[in-house]
């Protein structure tokens, strides 16, 4: 019997993770991200598969990040219709995430039809509808942790805690093939110990083959604790010059963690108690009440401290923004603040706002929480080109941009190696994915020089196990 692996998306980049298990009696999908990229180029590569999504027999989603989950409405729309398995946490917060894609895509398309309409430039579609998104919410099932499960004829699945985002897995999958058992490792993406909100990330031992993440495989991370020291520095500083400080951040996990930060500066007294903080995100509004139902995969500490009424969102200076005419008022408003907005790359959602009309004041600050990857709009600012487009007109740059990689989610390089040497199988191979080529590359090499048997694929590989 033949199994076969292949890297359908997601390696030597950041976005897009999507990879297929194929056996002579099942199919089976490990997550269906979104690629970022430029317009035309995102929705060619999203909207084609190089499989026919109508014969996958299960797919296991890790987690709930649009890289890794976004693109399950269009796999859904070719002719998908099987069981999505993930934890009950992912499930939740999934309905919340792909609606919000799907009504993204409908606004910015219809923002752009406007704008082409007056040039003679033809129509564009939307990847997929809210409607769409609604639809697949039908095929998901809720996984324990810990909890092995058939999912296919001849594949177990078990998840254990991932420790990245709430209710992150990393994946065991048992192959029976014939006489054997192969045992897949899924560990992207892998989260940092010491996080605020999680706990440390669970180890998955007894493998014979590892995928493994590598947005940070070749970089270190700052110590979190750092994060604190590093936001008080530039809160401070805009506020002082009567700036605003602009947070792009993700509404999933790092908008709470962000919170959860300034809540305790305010309460140490590092940063003004009355400085106003705008939350201008419906989605990450929804997302922290998610977090207070679903307390059962948060830290001890956290947990202790929502019994206690005390949770990290308990500011009562947070104004919680949800209509457009109260994000539009904040354009009026001069005075100091900070606003959090989404989407976290700054490729769509209210953020495109703030920031066209933000960006050109030397006053105020775009303060980065989290990783852009290449061709974002996000990734411009952080480079510091000096023009950029927000929906489709030029503006200077002349905001301060400040990057806090601390806030980071992932593992760093001596994490990811640390993990893979502990795992204590006979591991045969270790396909690493999920990181630009440069990150990849080094891991690989990395991993070599200990013994292991490493190797970036590239798109559209498939190897035999």
């Amino acid at each position: 019997m033949t199994v076969k692996l292949k890297f359908c998306g997601g390696t030597q980049e950041v976005s897009g993770s999507n990879h297929l298990i194929t056996t002579e009696k099942s199919k089976v999908l490990l997550d269906a991200g979104l690629f970022h990229g430029r317009r035309k180029e995102f929705y060619n590569i999203n909207s084609s598969f190089s499989y026919n999504p109508f014969d996958i027999d299960a797919m296991v989603l890790s987690h709930v990040h649009i890289d890794h989950s976004g693109n399950i409405p269009t796999l859904v729309k070719r002719g998908f219709r099987s069981k999505i398995y993930a934890t009950s946490a992912t499930k939740t917060l999934s309905r919340l995430m792909l609606l919000d894609s799907g009504k993204i895509q409908e606004e910015d398309a219809k923002f752009l039809n406007k704008q082409h309409s007056r040039k003679n430039i033809p129509a564009v579609k939307p990847l997929y509808t809210k409607k769409d998104a609604e639809f697949c919410m039908r095929f998901f099932r809720s996984v324990f942790y810990r909890r092995r499960i058939k999912i296919a004829k001849n594949i177990n699945l078990t998840f254990f805690d991932a420790g990245h985002i709430l209710g992150s897995a990393l994946s065991r999958l048992e192959i029976k093939d014939g006489s054997r058992v192969i045992k897949i490792g899924y560990i992207v993406d892998l989260g940092r110990a010491n996080l605020p909100l999680l706990n440390p990330p669970e180890c998955v031992s007894g493998l014979d083959y590892m995928i493994i993440e590598s947005t940070y495989g070749n970089r270190l991370h700052r110590p979190i604790t750092e994060a604190k020291s590093q936001m008080t520095e530039a809160i401070t500083k805009t506020i002082n010059r009567g700036g605003k400080v602009i947070i792009p951040s993700f509404a999933m996990e790092r908008t709470q963690e962000v919170l959860c930060f300034i809540s305790e500066l305010m309460k140490e007294g590092k940063v003004r108690k009355d400085l106003p903080i705008y939350l201008d995100s419906p989605l990450a509004i929804d997302v922290t009440d998610v977090f207070k139902r679903h307390q059962i995969f948060l830290n001890p500490e956290t947990r202790h401290s929502f019994l206690e009424g005390a949770g990290p969102f308990a500011l009562k200076n947070i104004k919680y923004i949800r209509k457009i005419k109260e994000s539009k008022q904040l354009n009026k408003d001069s005075q100091p603040m900070i606003i959090i907005a989404g989407s976290g790359m700054c490729e769509s959602g209210r953020i495109l706002h703030h920031l066209r009309n933000n960006i050109e004041d030397s006053k105020n600050m775009i303060l980065v929480v989290g990783y852009m990857a290449k061709n974002t709009l996000g990734r411009k600012l952080v480079e510091g080109y000096k023009k950029v487009r927000i929906y489709g007109e030029e503006y200077n740059l002349n905001a301060e941009v400040a990057v806090n990689n601390a806030f980071s989610g992932h593992a760093d390089k001596d994490a990811l190696i640390d993990y893979v040497m502990k795992s204590d199988g006979d591991l045969k191979k270790v396909f690493v994915v999920h990181g630009d080529e440069d990150q990849s590359f080094e891991l690989v090499k990395r991993l070599k020089e200990r013994g292991m048997d490493a190797w970036s694929p590239s798109k559209d590989e498939e190897v035999e196990l």
